[in-house]
């Protein structure tokens, strides 16, 4: 995870590593997200703590941070934080599962559907967590993979009320868990890593570890529920 050394760069070439346009370099800059390159002459040249810092910016972006919150975090990290340490928040941030939400009117999501649905699918599906209605026609969809779980389940002749609810309670219970999780990982990890004094060699470590955690944690609740379940079966038969 350590940021490795990276040529002096160009505006131009920054926009190309980065994937990010020049104009949204220079409109970032100008409201605060980016430090001023190092100038060279005339020409301004950018290293690998803007590189790190664009890709911050991004991930807060992707994950639905508004340009005033994105500014409100990046004045809360420590005064000249580096590349490393950018790369550390960047892992903090990263999606622990990968998510594709997207916005689509109706007819892109009947289309998607291959089928006509009503006003009681799309609450329905609303209501278990599949789409989000924005209005009268557009939706938030929750992803593709997520869109054809919900219409398996508006075929499989349950009651749609019983799925709802079975969806609130795994809502429910597994924020829960998250805040307890980020609660302990704040208090036991990241707190300590501060209070030490953010040292460089323990913030890689700390960054690998957490790219480590997530897919491991992921796959431990899946588990953990799946035995739980098993568990529960055999009480209530025995």
């Amino acid at each position: 995870m350590a940021v490795p050394a990276l040529p002096e760069l160009t505006i131009d070439q920054l926009a190309d590593r980065t994937g990010i346009t020049v104009r949204t370099i220079r409109f970032y800059a100008g409201r605060g997200l980016l430090p001023p390159p190092q100038l060279r002459g005339r020409t301004g040249l950018y290293g690998p703590d803007h590189v790190a810092r664009l890709g911050l910016v991004s991930e807060l972006s992707a994950l639905g941070f508004t340009l005033t919150a994105i500014v409100s975090h990046l004045e809360k990290l420590p005064a000249g934080a580096g590349a490393d340490e950018l790369a550390l928040q960047r892992a903090l941030l990263t999606p622990w599962v990968p998510e594709q939400i997207e916005e689509v009117d109706l007819a892109e999501l009947e289309r998607r559907a291959g089928r006509r649905l009503d006003d009681d699918d799309l609450d329905a599906l609303e209501g278990l967590g599949v789409v989000t209605r924005l209005d009268g026609t557009r939706v938030r969809l929750h992803g593709p993979a997520t869109l054809t779980e919900g219409l398996a389940v508006l075929d499989s002749g349950l009651p749609a009320q019983a799925w709802r609810r079975a969806h609130q309670l795994i809502e429910q219970h597994t924020t829960a868990l998250a805040e307890d999780l980020m609660k302990m990982f704040q208090d036991e990890v990241l707190q300590p890593y501060r209070d030490r004094g953010r040292a460089a060699d323990e913030r890689t470590r700390l960054a690998e570890a957490l790219t480590q955690l997530k897919p491991i944690t992921v796959r431990g609740v899946v588990t953990a529920f799946g035995r739980a379940v098993n568990r529960t079966i055999r009480d209530r038969l025995g």
